[in-house]
């Protein structure tokens, strides 16, 4: 740690001497703020206020631009058709640039744009300008016009023509030989100290798991031993349970691996994944041996049928619990019919649970019948939630393609694996005889949405240049971006 210390020193040194010829940042208020608000979108009483109080390092003219369009428009070519019909003193003499000392920031709330373009003496680079737009985009998806068009002409104003020692390409440069020195170092270490942390975490988590299976082993094979074979659920169980032991087999082995590894052989990141590997076997393990003795009991009717059949029923519970809080999220389009049908399914579905567990109960039904219709009622569950996932992208996506991609992320989300959906085995009859991708559930259907509703954002954040055929050769500073 010395060299990181006179690394330090140095730098500390030579900032200085770098910085005590550095003129002194000047705080400008803009010289005007213009408002054209054509959207009608924008509350002047606390956008003006807050824009005129805005620090710039020059003097700068504000100009502020919205108008509805659609999300074909090309914003840089509306800016500037409406800046030669109405404002043309935004225009350098030649008519080919921005005037100087000008900022215009541009929205579009319906096509879901927004621009910035400049003076030469204001202009910022490519990335810079991507910037701006970016520091308003999250409150503008939520509809905060003013907030969104304070938050972007404020990002500007700490951009434009700001003093090189204030650049992020200057602090970067300046501290690299620190960060190289000290952060290095440093970052290796805590990287290790973090996979040890997490591989403790996981070997814990595996050894509870392992404990319990094999502490239950016993009991497991009696019940297996008694699931009926004739019955559909059951053979399938009973599938899953005659490659128990060797699973089990194979996790005592990498259980004495893991246990075998030394603190230091804990910090390295190829051992997490032994260690975690481990931990979701023997949690699988846990997880079917529980599943087991619920088929025995269910099937057979035994004692503790009530708690296994409640067992069955939860995932089912969970998703209609979890449909008026998908329904209510902002873009849940909440009124629509497929919303309607899958509340009306929930509230019919809550009756149909309490009658078909009476029916159990006297014995109308069998839980073979039971089982079936449980089922039946998550299937159906799953096609309302596809049906649902259309309305929304329909809602979201403006294109073919767009829509493409968000279905493309939603049967991702239904097939999708745990390492990216969060996904794993469920304890129960029905998701130990289906596949993980049977059933649509609620907590895959918001990942799925959301992923999907973050790659189409993604995807329409590149910037546009270029003023179309109108501009004619018109070249001056600005871009536009979609939110």
């Amino acid at each position: 740690m010395g060299i990181a210390r006179k690394a330090l020193a140095a730098m500390v040194v030579l900032m200085a001497a770098l910085l005590g010829g550095a003129p002194a940042a000047l705080a400008v208020t803009p010289t005007a703020v213009v408002v054209e608000d054509r959207a009608g979108v924008l509350d002047k009483k606390t956008l003006l206020p807050a824009v005129q109080s805005t620090d710039f390092y020059e003097p700068t003219k504000v100009a502020i631009y919205t108008y509805d369009g659609t999300a074909a428009d090309n914003l840089n070519a509306e800016v500037l058709r409406f800046a030669r019909a109405e404002h043309p003193e935004w225009i350098s003499a030649d008519g080919q640039k921005w005037t100087d000392g000008l900022f215009i920031f541009a929205l579009d709330p319906v096509g879901r744009h927004v621009g910035t373009y400049m003076g030469e003496d204001r202009k910022v680079s490519p990335d810079q300008r991507e910037d701006i737009q970016n520091a308003s985009k999250e409150l503008l998806r939520d509809a905060q016009w003013t907030d969104g068009t304070v938050a972007g002409i404020r990002r500007g104003a700490e951009l434009i023509n700001q003093p090189w020692y204030r650049s992020t390409a200057f602090l970067v440069t300046a501290w690299t030989a620190v960060a190289a020195a000290v952060c290095g170092a440093a970052a290796w270490l805590i990287v290790r100290w973090r996979t040890r942390v997490s591989s403790r975490k996981e070997l814990a988590r595996g050894d509870a798991s392992y404990a319990n299976v094999s502490m239950d082993l016993q009991v497991t094979e009696l019940n297996a031993s008694t699931i009926p074979e004739s019955s559909r659920y059951g053979s399938t169980v009973l599938e899953k349970h005659r490659t128990f032991v060797n699973r089990y087999n194979t996790a005592t082995e990498v259980s004495n691996q893991v246990h075998a590894l030394s603190r230091r052989d804990l910090g390295r990141r190829h051992n997490l994944n032994l260690v975690r590997s481990y931990a979701d076997a023997a949690a699988e393990l846990d997880a079917l041996d529980d599943v087991i003795a619920d088929t025995n009991a269910l099937l057979n009717r035994g004692s503790t049928w009530p708690a296994a059949w409640d067992r069955q029923l939860a995932p089912f519970g969970s998703d209609l619990d979890g449909l008026e809080n998908l329904l209510s999220e902002r873009r849940a389009e909440g009124t629509s019919a497929t919303a309607a049908a899958l509340r009306s399914f929930r509230d019919e579905s809550r009756h149909d649970v309490e009658r078909w567990s009476a029916e159990l109960a006297d014995g109308s039904i069998t839980p073979e019948t039971a089982l079936d219709r449980l089922r039946d009622a998550r299937t159906h569950l799953s096609e309302l939630l596809k049906n649902h996932a259309d309305t929304l992208i329909d809602a979201y996506a403006r294109n073919d393609k767009e829509a493409g991609l968000m279905r493309q992320e939603m049967d991702s989300a239904q097939a999708g694996s745990k390492a990216r959906y969060g996904r794993s085995y469920e304890p129960s009859i029905l998701g130990t005889v289906y596949p993980s991708y049977y059933f649509f559930s609620v907590p895959s259907f918001n990942s799925g949405f959301n992923t999907g509703v973050s790659s189409v954002s993604s995807a329409r954040g590149g910037a546009t240049t270029g003023y179309g055929a109108s501009g004619g050769s018109f070249s001056g500073s600005g871009s536009s971006s979609s939110f």
